[in-house]
């Protein structure tokens, strides 16, 4: 362990080092606490959500292809209470709600990854709030990023953020339209790179086309 040359100086002259630089070392220690114990609720989210992943992809493929009934995920879920009382959090409308979860994404290859990233109660009011695909991928994403918890996903959901960082972009001119076909699409395609901090790769020729190189909500189509 490194000795700072101020405690040797001061050890030399007898002195103690003063409070101030004890804090300063004290925080420290404080900090390695904090991060290691948001990487390990972060690590254990991961898990409880790739576990109600799992469930659900089991539920939903068990439905789909009509080896169970929906009466078999009531005593499913009877049989987890009954048989194994200390597992908490599987009671039929959970169970349901995790097969919900898993149909809505498990098509959506942008969007899958992120939900391992949110907190199952942030997953939650995103799917239970957003009325498309791409707004739960706008969401998922900032959540993501910005490390919302519950209470802020829930504030960003009523402020509707994404109506309007996408919905409300300026309206584009009718004369533009008539030049540009395509450029209410970019418009709209702008606001969502600017809110989700994504890059833009910008091509010139007779007419401007922009492209993100993350193919998340989609690419622009080509000009033929």
């Amino acid at each position: 362990m490194k000795i700072k040359r101020r405690d040797l100086v001061n050890r030399a002259a007898g002195k103690a080092p003063d409070m101030h630089e004890r804090e300063s070392e004290f925080r420290e220690i404080v900090d390695l606490i904090r991060g290691a114990r948001q990487r390990a609720l972060q690590a254990v989210n991961t898990s409880l959500v790739t576990l109600y992943w799992e469930v659900g992809r089991y539920i939903s493929q068990k439905l789909q292809k009509s080896i169970w009934g929906e009466g078999v995920v009531d005593q499913l879920a009877r049989y987890i209470s009954r048989c194994h009382s200390d597992l908490r959090g599987f009671e039929r409308r959970n169970l349901f709600r995790m097969r919900q979860f898993y149909d809505a994404y498990k098509d959506h290859k942008a969007a899958a990854p992120l939900v391992r990233h949110v907190s199952w109660s942030g997953n939650l009011l995103i799917l239970s709030r957003c009325k498309s695909s791409e707004e739960r991928e706008f969401y998922l994403r900032l959540a993501h990023r910005e490390g919302w918890d519950k209470r802020e996903t829930d504030r960003q959901l009523r402020g509707a953020l994404f109506e309007r960082a996408v919905l409300g972009r300026p309206k584009v001119s009718p004369a533009v339209t008539q030049l540009h076909p395509d450029a209410d699409a970019i418009f709209k395609d702008s606001y969502l790179v600017d809110s989700l901090g994504l890059p833009w790769r910008c091509e010139w020729g007779g007419t401007t086309s922009c492209r993100r190189f993350s193919h998340g909500i989609g690419a622009m189509p080509r000009n033929p």
